[in-house]
């Protein structure tokens, strides 16, 4: 149909003539309400933009004194962080003398390595960063 043909017709209708394909020969118009349009093509952006959510780091603070049932306790919330694809970071901070003890710390660390080995993958060991050590978890594919 021509292009002069298809403006009348969509003027008559009450509506608007939209180029779908112009990369094309001969190019793709089609006759509809282009606001209609533009706001169904933002809901569906707005819906995929929810969908992307994740990719968040979250961060897990523990000390030599955290005991084996709080740590537990922390692991099944961390669990579901990995679930929704964020990534964990564990700090074990040492707080005055704790700092002579650095191997406890390692061993938290460790135990905390172990119970998430099922669900997260290590993505920087324990590395002592100041006054902390820090380990970086991220979700399995």
């Amino acid at each position: 149909m021509g292009t002069s043909k298809a403006l009348a017709l969509a003027k008559e209708m009450g509506l608007d003539l939209v180029e779908v394909s112009p990369t094309v020969f001969p190019p793709v118009c089609r006759i509809m309400d282009f606001g209609k349009h533009l706001y169904r093509q933002r809901k569906v952006e707005q819906k995929h933009k929810a969908h992307q959510k994740g990719g968040e780091i979250k961060g897990i603070r523990l000390s030599i004194r955290t005991d084996k049932h709080d740590i537990d306790v922390k692991l099944s919330k961390c669990k579901e962080f990995l679930k929704d694809g964020n990534s964990l970071k564990f700090s074990l901070i040492f707080r005055g003398r704790e700092v002579t003890h650095i191997e406890l710390g390692y061993e938290k660390m460790n135990y905390v390595k172990e119970q998430l080995k099922d669900f997260a993958k290590v993505d920087q060991d324990a590395k002592r960063q100041g006054n902390s050590l820090v380990m970086i978890l991220s979700q399995l594919k």
